[in-house]
């Protein structure tokens, strides 16, 4: 019972911490999804929580159902064929424009907060991840065992001083009832970030194959996201002009507990590491079956492509990737939401 119980954390955590990347960490993703429409964000926060406590967990039951080693499989039960192919295609592309994204935002930490040339925080992602992957799931699993608790400490202590600080209220008050955005806003942030969470969680159901530790650790994942994007919201949208900054959180860590500001920082990077290494795990389990090279070879290739990727800058990057990541992302989601789970 123990192990089946340390196993559900296990999940929990990979499933955090390949959410968590460069903008979840940062805030950057928080402020522009959810904070910049107040009060109402709060609303937006709860929808897309329990999209990823209910979507997530079901994505993995459905994962081992139908015995998908990686998302090639997942996409084409819940799209069909023809289409399921055109999304992995599509898929395969975004994966690695996003793992690129997430190694540029590796150099931006090390360029703004250490005060360090991002080529250095680029060559530490890719050394670190190289280190990582050559250990396999065992290796996904152990990073994200080591970071997301941190992630999820600090988070706490930040809740905290902005509760003490009589912030609680700015969560519920004024929300304008008139203004539906923030609906879409919240439905688009959960899609997309389970649309790149397959390429991880897919092939972690697979392995598992537990329902009961898949659906516990499904559900347990989507609530600690819930709780973390709470406590950046409610620190968030006390910080006058937030949007502007590039890491956002970490203004406000250092405002709120400078003794641990750089402590935060490390978090952010090792967060953006856990999302660069599950996106590489998912590419590596699709791309070993249609190139016969070693495993290593393969992610090493992937990483050297990231590379000269990273160099077009994170700020052009999003903007020319994530709008497209967007529309197939909507179009996983509303496959996912309607499919049913097949028959054990």
């Amino acid at each position: 019972m123990r192990n089946k119980q340390f196993l559900i954390v296990q999940i929990a955590f990979v499933y955090v911490g390949t959410v968590v990347g460069a903008g979840f960490a940062t805030g950057k993703e928080i402020v522009e999804f959810f904070s910049r429409f107040g009060a109402a964000g709060t609303l937006g926060i709860l929808l897309a929580g329990g999209l990823f406590v209910h979507l997530g967990t079901k994505l993995m039951i459905i994962a081992a159902r139908v015995r998908a080693p990686s998302f090639k499989e997942m996409n084409e039960y819940l799209m069909g064929k023809k289409a399921g192919k055109a999304v992995n295609s599509m898929m395969m592309l975004l994966l690695f424009g996003v793992t690129s994204v997430m190694v540029s935002g590796a150099g931006a930490i090390f360029e703004e907060r250490f005060g360090l040339s991002s080529s250095a925080g680029v060559l530490a992602s890719i050394l670190i991840t190289l280190l990582v992957m050559s250990r396999g799931l065992h290796g996904v699993v152990g990073v994200n065992m080591l970071v997301v608790p941190m992630l999820i400490l600090l988070s706490a202590a930040i809740m905290g001083s902005s509760i003490k600080d009589g912030g609680l209220p700015v969560l519920y008050s004024a929300v304008n009832w008139h203004d539906f955005s923030w609906i879409l806003s919240a439905v688009c942030y959960a899609a997309y970030n389970l649309a790149l969470a397959q390429a991880v969680l897919v092939p972690l159901a697979y392995e598992v194959k537990d329902e009961d530790v898949l659906k516990h650790g499904g559900m347990l994942g989507g609530m600690i996201l819930m709780f973390i994007m709470l406590g950046s919201h409610l620190a968030l949208i006390h910080i006058p002009g937030a949007i502007k900054f590039e890491i956002p959180m970490a203004e406000v860590m250092n405002s709120v507990f400078s003794a641990a500001y750089h402590l935060y920082v490390l978090v952010i990077f090792g967060e953006v590491l856990t999302s660069i290494i599950g996106n590489l795990y998912g590419m590596e389990r699709r791309l070993s079956k249609l190139i016969r090279l070693p495993r290593m070879s393969v992610i090493a290739i992937i990483l050297g492509l990231c590379f000269f990727l990273s160099f077009i800058g994170y700020g052009k990057l999003i903007s020319s990737i994530y709008p497209v990541l967007g529309y197939i992302s909507l179009l996983f989601l509303a496959a996912l939401l309607f499919k049913k789970k097949p028959i054990k």
